[in-house]
């Protein structure tokens, strides 16, 4: 089997795996009830959706997991209403994070990132709108640290919010959809719901994997 076709099984079987692994965590080691989950989100009544933006708005502070207050979402919003919500809330977390960035940027560029962080920077630099666009499109990077460098690399704030916007659209609703569908109990709809997750989240892979190929066959130009 070529490396290539090695990549893309071990894609989706990580990514069946992983999905089937937050399932499985959230019912059997935490205990977390799905109807359980969403009535605590609804009981705050008219201020639900508002606590939930502010919540995902200050949730880059405290470096807790977006995924997992996407998936809240999706339970306690359903799948349109809990994307509106997402992309609200984390866009404006995005927007915070490039802020404090901005004004902590010697800081955070003397603080220890992965090894790619300067490549990330370089790129955006040169084009800043289209790479945070890139990267917040594609699965894999973190939300968080796409932020803090693009703030670092100067990226304009507009651009970057915009960018950030579209960007963050089809992997929320992705999430959004999971968790909406673990409400309902019903195997075929949750199977369902994680197999559209497992198509769209590939499919940005799968063209991360090719725009890394062109931009790195660009960089050798």
């Amino acid at each position: 089997m070529s490396n290539r076709k090695f990549s893309k099984v071990f894609l989706w079987l990580a990514a069946i795996l992983g999905v089937g692994a937050v399932y499985w965590i959230s019912r059997s080691v935490f205990q977390l009830d799905a109807q359980a989950v969403r009535s605590w989100i609804l009981s705050f009544g008219v201020a639900a959706p508002l606590i939930y933006i502010a919540v995902y708005t200050v949730r880059p502070l405290v470096l807790f997991p977006a995924s997992i207050l996407s998936i809240a979402g999706g339970l306690a919003f359903g799948p349109w209403m809990g994307t509106f919500y997402t992309i609200i809330g984390a866009s404006l977390g995005a927007m915070l994070s490039f802020v404090l960035a901005k004004k902590i940027g010697v800081r955070l560029g003397k603080k220890e990132w992965p090894e790619n962080r300067k490549k990330i920077q370089t790129q955006m630099e040169r084009n800043g709108f289209f790479y945070v666009l890139a990267l917040r499109l594609f699965p894999g990077f973190s939300f968080d640290l796409v932020s803090y460098s693009a703030a670092i690399a100067k990226v304009r704030f507009v651009p970057f919010s915009i960018a950030t916007i579209i960007g963050i659209i089809p992997g929320t609703f992705a999430l959004n959809f999971v968790g909406s569908s673990f409400i309902s109990g019903n195997p075929a709809i949750i199977t369902g719901a994680i197999a559209v997750f497992i198509v769209l989240t590939s499919g940005l892979a799968l063209l991360r994997n090719r725009w890394k190929r062109t931009e790195g066959t660009a960089d050798r130009m």
